[in-house]
């Protein structure tokens, strides 16, 4: 009888550790997701010539990230690359970020559409951070805005400020309301 009540208790034993043992991986693999995705987002903030006219997204896959967005140079298109293919569990990046055209004409929008909005009420306080959580793609005339407002009037307003930019052909507002994201 002993030897049955022991064995019994073994085999409970065994059991719960391979239940115990599989919650846990699913556990991990979802911490080390969210752990993964905020390193690349940090990697992506700290990139040097990082501004407030670029916009760089990212999706992760397995052990692949997939870069999106458009910058103005391609230095920050080739360093978004790098910096993220040195965190650890990225196996793979594929970078479809698009560099921007750099002229006169997108070049005049862009400093009219950071004065607009450096000269608009609430707006000029999304300007300030290192990193602001407003971006601002001027690609060939058309403006598109993206990041995170504090709310519903701030976005409204963005929208405003951009369309009153003498040779914008259109505006596309991707902001999203978010009072902790925003800056």
């Amino acid at each position: 009888m002993k030897v049955f009540s022991k064995l019994a208790l073994m085999f409970v034993f065994v059991a719960s550790s391979a239940v115990v043992g599989v919650n846990a991986q699913t556990i991990t693999g979802e911490v080390s997701n969210v752990v993964l995705e905020k390193e690349v987002q940090s990697k992506i903030l700290r990139l040097p010539y990082y501004e407030v006219f670029d916009f760089i997204s990212f999706r992760i896959d397995g052990d692949t990230v997939i870069l999106d967005g458009k910058v103005r140079n391609a230095t920050n298109r080739g360093a978004a690359e790098a910096a993220v293919k040195r965190i650890a569990g990225v196996e793979k990046v594929q970078n479809n970020i698009e560099l921007l055209n750099v002229g006169g004409f997108d070049d005049r929008i862009r400093r009219s559409l950071l004065t607009s909005f450096s000269r608009t009420g609430s707006l000029s306080r999304y300007l300030w951070p290192v990193n602001p959580s407003v971006r601002l793609i001027v690609d060939r005339g058309h403006v598109t805005l993206e990041g995170y407002v504090a709310n519903e009037g701030d976005l409204n307003l963005a929208n405003i400020a951009a369309r009153t930019v003498p040779g914008v052909f259109s505006v596309t507002n991707n902001l999203k309301v978010d009072s902790k994201r925003a800056g």
